[in-house]
């Protein structure tokens, strides 16, 4: 879980993945993200409030054992991650909003996702471990998603005609590096699999499913128009595993195996739930009639 693959080569994909968005946006698309805020403040408490005490309920009703524990809420308290961008794309999300939550909970995070994991390894464990605010983690973040973004954004400014020709090739290029990361993913961690999935599967995949669903439901419910609805869809639904993994894992903050193992079998189940949500999704809005709604 801690491969070349996971750690370097997920975000190198995903940076060139986040490239090929960027083709597609314009300064215009997040100044309608600005002027009709309300999709992004709901998708924000789902994401912030919700999840977490949504997780927390999941983890006492399975009765995962206390390492355990702690790697869903750490998984919970991580910002969406930069995947939910690419599916978002595919599926006919309102992109920029998810570029939008992502930069902004990537920055939330560094003070909730310390207090999410503090309280809940004092609930859980007897050490009493902690974590302190990774603001380099954040720094990251931004660096795969809007560095190669504002490329991109830039190129279409300057020469519409080259965006426009690059953006089919683009997207399906996105498609076949998904597949391949998804299929290194796999196969990277084949002996493991079947021992994390019995230890943890089954509450990470309600807590995925859950998530898909709470992200696009809610807003829906508060009558967001479609597009956006599913943008936070993926966005709550879409985690950034490899952060957890890191935190986890690190030496200078959780040193913990077991805590990574809820966010690496996340990693691997939320390409093949995602991309069911996605085709649902877009199945249920052919030919339907969209509300009036003022986010549009």
């Amino acid at each position: 879980m801690d491969s070349a693959l996971t750690l370097i080569g997920l975000p190198v994909a995903l940076g060139i993945i986040m490239l090929g968005l960027g083709l597609g946006l314009t300064v215009d698309d997040f100044r309608r993200v600005a002027r009709h805020p309300r999709a992004a403040v709901i998708a924000l408490t789902c994401q912030v409030l919700l999840l977490p005490a949504l997780c927390f309920g999941l983890v006492l009703a399975f009765d995962l054992p206390p390492e355990l524990a702690v790697g869903m809420m750490l998984l919970a308290a991580s910002p969406g991650g930069t995947t939910a961008n690419l599916y978002s794309h595919l599926f006919g999300g309102h992109v920029a909003l998810n570029i939008t939550l992502t930069a902004i909970n990537s920055v939330l995070a560094v003070f909730t996702l310390p207090i999410v994991v503090n309280l809940s390894a004092g609930y859980f464990l007897t050490d009493g471990r902690s974590i302190g605010l990774q603001f380099d983690k954040v720094l990251q973040v931004f660096a795969i998603v809007l560095v190669p973004v504002a490329i991109g954004m830039l190129v279409r400014a300057r020469v519409p005609r080259v965006a426009e020709r690059l953006d089919r090739p683009v997207r399906a290029l996105s498609v076949v590096v998904l597949v391949a990361v998804i299929a290194g993913a796999v196969l990277g961690e084949r002996e493991n699999i079947a021992d994390y999935f019995v230890s943890v599967g089954l509450a990470v995949l309600a807590f995925n499913i859950l998530s898909l669903a709470i992200g696009y439901g809610v807003p829906r419910l508060a009558g967001i128009d479609r597009r956006a609805a599913t943008a936070s869809g993926f966005e709550i639904g879409i985690h950034n595993s490899t952060l957890a993994i890191t935190i986890a894992l690190s030496p200078a903050l959780l040193d913990n195996t077991r805590m990574a193992v809820p966010a690496a079998v996340y990693g691997i189940v939320m390409f093949f739930t995602a991309a069911a949500f996605g085709f649902l999704v877009t199945r249920r809005g052919v030919g339907a009639v969209e509300p009036v709604s003022r986010e549009a």
